[in-house]
């Protein structure tokens, strides 16, 4: 059966270590576009940090569809729409914020339009995301989070720090949430419910794609739940090892175009 849908991620997939989707890549998603395939960027990122992705990519028209904050948020890309939409409860906040604070870990919390800290002391990973994904950072106190609609929650901070911090984080914590770390200094906290792979399985479902006709693309551990429900997981040559078990098919590295490889070998064929 053929490949009806490709989910790729962005961060050390999509793009090359510096930050640019090769002329190869770009040439492969036209060549899967102009086949009727779906090709859905699938991230951790907002929305606001995949716009211009989107735009370069020419997957900004009516049926193309993005997949965001490690799937809490699908999108039709054109009208904006949501298909799905899963948020985080302000208890939910206050749980982990007094939870970073145990840990001595900074923390932030991501709306659709800001990344809000209660740490005074700003860290500098939620100015490096801030300035990744084209997001304004906002302090605020605990209490004056009450009215904001929190799609995701990540722990940031020094590697060695954050790997110390994950581990004494308790074990209901993960009863309650999904954590994946997508970076060596980044946590990143969704509802229970979230994942890269439900989010796939929701959209094809949506579009009437049996789960046999999905491909994905990816290289870091917030990848692993859509390489295991799709049927043709794709993992990068410079992809986390534990991830390369799990994958159908090694593809070459990000700055070797290794979507434009899988694309071309694995889905139009």
């Amino acid at each position: 059966m053929s490949v009806k849908l490709i989910a790729v991620d962005i961060d050390g997939t999509l793009l090359t270590s510096q930050r640019q989707i090769t002329p190869e890549v770009f040439q492969a998603v036209q060549e899967a576009k102009a086949a009727g395939i779906k090709v859905v960027i699938t991230t951790g990122r907002p929305i606001a940090g995949v716009t211009n992705l989107l735009k370069e990519l020419h997957l900004t028209e009516a049926g193309d569809y993005v997949i965001t904050f490690n799937g809490a948020l699908v999108q039709d890309v054109a009208s904006g729409q949501d298909l799905v939409k899963e948020t985080l409860s302000y208890q939910d906040y206050l749980a982990l914020e007094y939870l970073a604070r145990q840990l001595g870990v900074h923390m932030h919390a991501i709306t659709k339009d800001g990344i809000y800290t209660a740490n005074r002391d700003i860290g500098k990973y939620t100015i490096h995301e801030a300035q990744l994904v084209n997001m304004p950072v906002f302090y605020r106190t605990p209490e004056e989070m009450k009215d904001k609609e929190i799609v995701k929650i990540m722990f940031i901070d020094e590697p060695e720090l954050l790997d110390q911090a994950i581990s004494q984080i308790p074990s209901d914590f993960y009863e309650q949430y999904t954590l994946v770390k997508s970076q060596p200094f980044y946590l990143e906290v969704v509802a229970k419910t979230v994942s890269k792979g439900n989010a796939i399985i929701h959209l094809a479902e949506q579009l009437g794609f049996d789960m046999t006709e999905t491909m994905a693309i990816g290289d870091e551990e917030n990848d692993r739940a859509m390489l295991e429900v799709v049927a043709h997981p794709v993992v990068m040559e410079n992809g986390n090892p534990e991830i390369k078990k799990i994958a159908k098919h090694i593809t070459k590295s990000n700055d070797e175009s290794g979507v434009a490889y899988a694309i071309r070998k694995w889905a139009l064929k």
